[in-house]
């Protein structure tokens, strides 16, 4: 899902629920209520699962924060819908961890891509491999690639080629 269209649903589902997003808020939506907010029927089974986990405490929010990474990730994982990436995602986003590399992410692979000239998008397993020189602020990398991505700039090579790099 692209950032606009889950910005889009955030702001329909907050509308909906009168402005606070809550797990009970959700669980009290019918599916007319969630498809109207732009949730397909997959969408509604992962939300609810999701807020169920928290309303009933299965899954404490708080508590991910004292797990190490991979704790935090296999906790989430765990959930009905929720991947690695999503897991990675609200490690690096809303936890503030500093050494994840979401690499399923297709922008962090097309950014890796053109920063490094490459001719074919890397697989994930080769961005994480060598995401490991980064450790441990790859969170930082990624947030430097998705702004590369976001910006379409040229390859290094290209640049370097152009005297741009001494």
């Amino acid at each position: 899902m692209s950032t606009a269209s889950a910005r889009a649903i955030a702001t329909k589902l907050a509308a909906a629920l009168e402005g606070t997003i809550e797990p009970e808020g959700l669980l009290g939506l019918d599916d007319a209520a969630l498809a109207a907010a732009g949730f397909s029927r997959a969408k509604m089974r992962y939300g609810r699962g999701l807020a169920r986990a928290v309303a009933t405490g299965s899954l404490d929010l708080a508590a991910l924060d004292q797990l190490d990474d991979e704790a935090a990730v296999a906790a989430l994982v765990g959930l009905d819908g929720i991947g690695r990436w999503s897991a990675e995602i609200y490690l690096l986003t809303s936890l503030h961890r500093t050494d994840v590399m979401p690499a399923d992410d297709l922008a962090l692979l097309i950014g890796y891509q053109r920063l490094t000239g490459a001719a074919e998008r890397p697989r994930a397993s080769a961005l994480r491999l060598r995401a490991e020189a980064w450790r441990p602020w790859r969170s930082v990398a990624a947030r430097l690639l998705w702004h590369y991505y976001a910006r379409g700039p040229k390859p290094l090579s290209a640049v370097a080629a152009a005297g741009g790099i001494g």
